[in-house]
């Protein structure tokens, strides 16, 4: 019966997280479906070692970072981003969102996962060292560069709200 306290102690957090992580996957992959084939693997690795996980979201964090990079090493590519979208008038923020998606994924996939853990899920310095296996400078330099090209990427028009976050770090 000891697995089955497992699995429902896993079942709850799992799915107290899972909009969390599949919203992470998104800004990672760039890409809804990838999102989901992202979070169910890191969900079935957190499954297999729950018994061993002190910090969930942390591991989580740190899974799923490093299952996106190896599945970005594996590619040896940036998948590009397939996405036809009607954007009206009234959709300034969406159009702003795919605005930024598309420019997330322009960036490398480590640069990537520092910028959406830092600034999406809001993490620490500290944490987001400690879910990518790096130092606390690496992230540092990582996101000053990330925003950098983000700055590039997204022109004037965005500038103002990179800037403010920047400000804030």
């Amino acid at each position: 019966m000891a697995g089955t306290g497992r699995a429902d102690g896993f079942s709850t957090w799992a799915e107290q997280a899972q909009q969390r992580l599949y919203r992470q996957g998104v800004l990672l992959t760039g890409d809804p479906h990838s999102a989901r084939d992202l979070v169910q693997a890191t969900l079935v690795k957190m499954y297999l070692a729950w018994p061993r996980i002190d910090t969930p979201g942390a591991y989580a964090h740190r899974t799923m970072v490093r299952t996106f990079l190896e599945g970005r090493r594996r590619e040896q590519r940036e998948r590009e981003l397939h996405r036809a979208v009607d954007v009206r008038p009234s959709d300034t923020d969406h159009a702003h969102a795919l605005t930024v998606r598309a420019a997330l994924a322009e960036l490398a996939p480590r640069m990537r996962a520092v910028v959406v853990l830092r600034y999406w899920e809001d993490l620490s310095v500290e944490q987001t060292a400690a879910a990518l296996g790096c130092s606390t400078g690496n992230v540092k330099s990582t996101a000053s560069r990330g925003l950098d090209r983000l700055r590039v990427l997204l022109g004037d028009a965005f500038a103002e709200r990179v800037t403010t976050v920047t400000e804030e770090t």
